[in-house]
């Protein structure tokens, strides 16, 4: 067994030398990152939903977002349907869809009457009734195409109930209804001209009321010499009426118009068309409706079809013009 021996002064420096190393070692130890620890069991939920929180709004390069195709809305729901909405106090709009299992019944039904008959709308008044089909206000019948499926109504009745039938009109002034609408209620175009009577102060109600505001009561601490004064101004002032006006003030006269263009028509279903150079979609059945805000000036609108083999070709342009005096 070998026994070495140290002077004092090297002991001294082997011992500084370990402590130096220990330290360096420990320093090290510091920065290393501290080893996460799970979360119990019964904190799991909290912390997932922690982590989609955090992940919510953050996407990373390799994420794929599933694009969205856009689906166009059915042609027809196949169904006997007419709605009614209202566009403003004067104004509606009607659109409708018939089967053509309807339409073919119709046709069988009504034989040779069905091709001489016209497409009608009707359009009753129905305000303030219960309306069974023959009891309306008042009616009036609007001649429509064979290609429309919407409708705008000018009725000249705001703040009026209104419901339209869908029908032919045969050769013999009979009117044979095939869809009915709902009912539905045009705002006013102006302020009511109802009164709410319930808000109406009587004339002795209102000098009672405006006299307890100067103490006149039988309670009051002020002399019955100054109360009888007070009550004579009141009266003699005319403020003893009532503050509600109870008759409206005539409106005066007015008047506006405007205008709009509709054009329709139809062609072959596989025909590409365009309407002032710009292409349109064809409905199945080939046929096609376009509204158009029509200002003052020439409007010219040509509506250009072109077969699918590109042989055929036709043109139609139709002249608008419009002066607003």
């Amino acid at each position: 067994m070998k026994i070495f021996k140290k002077t004092k002064e090297a002991l001294i420096k082997t011992i500084s030398k370990a402590k130096s190393k220990m330290k360096l070692g420990l320093k090290k130890k510091s920065h290393a990152p501290r080893p996460q620890v799970a979360p119990a069991a019964k904190e799991i939920p909290s912390y997932y939903e922690t982590a989609i929180a955090n992940t919510k709004f953050s996407h990373s390069q390799d994420t794929y977002f599933t694009p969205v195709r856009a689906q166009d809305l059915p042609h027809t729901y196949d169904q006997d349907k007419i709605i009614l909405q209202v566009r403003d106090p004067r104004w509606l709009h009607t659109y409708w869809e018939m089967r053509e299992q309807t339409v073919e019944g119709l046709k069988n039904k009504l034989g040779e009457e069905y091709l001489r008959s016209k497409k009608v709308l009707r359009v009753y008044d129905v305000t303030n009734i219960n309306f069974n089909g023959s009891n309306a206000n008042r009616f009036f019948d609007i001649q429509i195409n064979d290609y429309a499926n919407s409708w705008y109504i000018d009725t000249n009745g705001p703040g009026r109930a209104w419901c339209v039938d869908l029908g032919l009109m045969l050769p013999d002034g009979r009117f044979i209804t095939i869809l009915r609408s709902n009912v539905v209620q045009t705002p006013l175009d102006g302020p009511s001209w109802v009164t709410d009577e319930e808000w109406m102060i009587p004339d002795e109600m209102f000098a009672r009321l405006y006299g307890m505001g100067f103490g006149l009561g039988k309670s009051s601490p002020v002399g019955g010499a100054w109360q009888e004064r007070i009550k004579q101004g009141l009266f003699s002032s005319g403020l003893s009426s009532s503050p509600v006006k109870k008759e409206m003030k005539e409106r005066s006269f007015w008047l506006k118009v405007d205008c709009e263009l509709i054009v329709y028509g139809a062609t072959e279903p596989d025909a590409k068309v365009t309407v002032q150079g710009m292409p349109i979609k064809l409905r199945p059945d080939g046929t096609f409706t376009l509204r158009y805000y029509l200002p003052d000036g020439k409007q010219v609108i040509p509506v250009k079809a072109v077969s699918a083999d590109q042989i055929d070709e036709r043109t139609i342009t139709p002249t608008v013009t419009r002066e607003t005096k």
